[in-house]
């Protein structure tokens, strides 16, 4: 299970202007703020950014200023391979730590929806047992009780992260999970997909798609 709120795109007017930098080009751009304040790009910088996205990484620097925010709830065992792309990405996490003593255990907690029923009767002894450690845990604050609670806690605990990443992040995300196993990473791509100018910026080098 994954869940993908709150979706910011920022900074496309001074990315553009950056692209036509290298020319000296910016009397060329036709991008512009419609009525409701949302930036349009004109059909020449359109041109001008398929060009160079399709150029490659050292010509396409600019979707690198283009910037996601987006709070993503995922499991553990999604978020471990999601930090493989460090690089350009901040993240903001609940506190696993801090804060796993702090509600009751329950299915909603975790991703359980592939999940058959038989595993399901089994995961329910394992949210129990959690419980039961969450609660000796409170009464003394026995720090054991903690210990056992991080450590037995199943790679399926969804944890809320808010996400900062840019354009060029996510063209290295989207080439290299797209037929990912999890159906998790095929909804973050289906996500990438609908970004603004996506298909210009992002998804335009995919081949399946033409």
């Amino acid at each position: 299970m994954i869940q993908i709120e709150h979706i910011s795109v920022m900074n496309f007017e001074n990315a553009l202007r950056g692209m036509r930098n290298p020319m000296n080009s910016w009397a060329k751009s036709d991008s512009y703020y419609d009525e409701n304040g949302t930036y349009v790009m004109g059909e020449e910088d359109i041109r001008l950014a398929g060009i160079l996205c399709k150029s490659g990484s050292d010509h396409r620097k600019f979707i690198r200023q283009i910037l996601v925010s987006i709070d993503i709830t995922a499991p553990l065992y999604w978020w471990k391979e999601f930090d493989t792309y460090k690089v350009a990405t901040v993240a903001n996490s609940t506190s696993t730590m801090h804060k796993i003593h702090a509600k009751p255990f329950s299915r909603d907690d975790f991703s359980t929806d592939h999940m058959d029923e038989e595993t399901l009767v089994q995961f329910d002894l394992v949210i129990a047992y959690l419980e039961q450690l969450r609660a000796k845990y409170l009464v003394d604050k026995d720090k054991r009780y903690w210990y056992d609670m991080i450590q037995f806690l199943p790679s399926s605990y969804d944890q809320l992260r808010t996400v900062t990443l840019n354009y060029e992040t996510l063209t290295n995300i989207y080439y290299a999970r797209r037929h990912h196993k999890l159906d998790e990473w095929h909804t973050f791509c289906e996500m990438i997909e609908f970004l603004p100018y996506a298909d210009v910026l992002i998804t335009c080098h995919d081949e399946e798609k033409k």
